[in-house]
């Protein structure tokens, strides 16, 4: 009988990418992240907890939630929540007939997790690809994440983790040191500019990345690009030779900045940060490929 600590939340498995690591793969997002960066795309990812999501526009007025919860009012304009008060408990969302309530994330023990993760197999087998556990941060449910990346590499699948580098704990560390592939974020280069945008220090996850080179592990590095706040020549460049020294690294996978996760942010009731800001041009991008490609490591746009 499995235990709590071996179970997690998960707020998405996607199938058939090709971007999550090599060949076709299936990514299981687990929620739950230390890093606060401001230009998070997925802010349903940062609670470790399920959390209500409000759609307003799709509500018809009927009326089944403000039955089921007394922290919700119903206006005509749709639900409001009072998030100070709301458990989380979805009972509003179970009762929506469209989805205005719905919740992010359900708990899912590793036989469930791994149960939905093998259905792939012969498209992994096929295509050299596998499966990849990916947040939030993949290693914050250690336990969880240790236990269904053995699991599934003892049934001969290939396991990549994303992560951001941090924690960096026992077992997180043994995580990352056991999967065949890793895709390691990285987010700047200054260390109290990293702490402004991340929330932590960037020195631990720099030694992380190191200490995985050393070893000898597969490396894609992951870097988002957001106007005013990554993307000056001199972090680049930083970057690069960080990158250029790890000597492990396959790929350099550079992710500019848009703004589509902006509406998770009004349906969770949470402030979006980088409201205005505006995106990178693409001859501004190329240019900064080119920054990367000069390491001589691929480098593509996009992963």
């Amino acid at each position: 009988m499995e235990t709590e600590e071996n179970t997690s939340t998960v707020f998405t498995i996607t199938r058939g990418s090709f971007v999550d690591g090599w060949g076709v793969r299936t990514t299981i997002f687990l929620k739950g992240c230390p890093l606060r960066c401001k230009w998070c795309c997925n802010p349903e990812s940062q609670s470790a907890a399920p959390e209500l999501s409000v759609t307003p526009a799709d509500c018809t007025l009927c009326g089944l939630c403000r039955d089921v919860c007394p922290y919700l009012t119903l206006e005509k304009s749709g639900p409001v929540v009072d998030r100070q008060k709301c458990r989380n408990c979805g009972k509003c969302a179970d009762v929506c007939p469209t989805n205005a309530l719905a919740m992010f994330g359900e708990v899912y023990t590793v036989d469930r997790a791994f149960n939905e993760l093998i259905r792939d197999k012969e498209y992994y087998d096929r295509t050299g690809g596998g499966v990849t556990i990916g947040g939030g941060e993949a290693t914050l449910s250690d336990k969880f994440t240790y236990e269904l990346m053995k699991k599934l590499q003892e049934a001969g699948v290939h396991v990549a983790i994303d992560t951001c580098g941090y924690p960096v704990t026992p077992l997180a560390l043994k995580i990352l040191e056991q999967a065949d592939l890793i895709l390691f974020d990285l987010k700047g280069m200054n260390p109290e500019r990293h702490r402004q945008d991340t929330g932590v220090d960037n020195e631990a996850i720099h030694e992380t990345l190191r200490h995985l080179g050393a070893l000898g592990k597969e490396i894609i590095i992951r870097i988002p690009l957001i106007p005013g706040h990554t993307d000056d020549n001199a972090t680049l460049r930083n970057e690069a030779a960080l990158i250029e020294s790890i000597g492990t690294v396959k790929r350099i996978d550079l992710l500019p900045y848009h703004d589509f996760g902006a509406v998770k942010y009004q349906q969770l009731g949470k402030p979006y940060k980088m409201e205005g800001t505006q995106r990178l041009t693409e001859e501004r991008v190329e240019e900064i490929a080119r920054i990367f490609r000069a390491t001589g490591i691929p480098t593509q746009i996009g992963g």
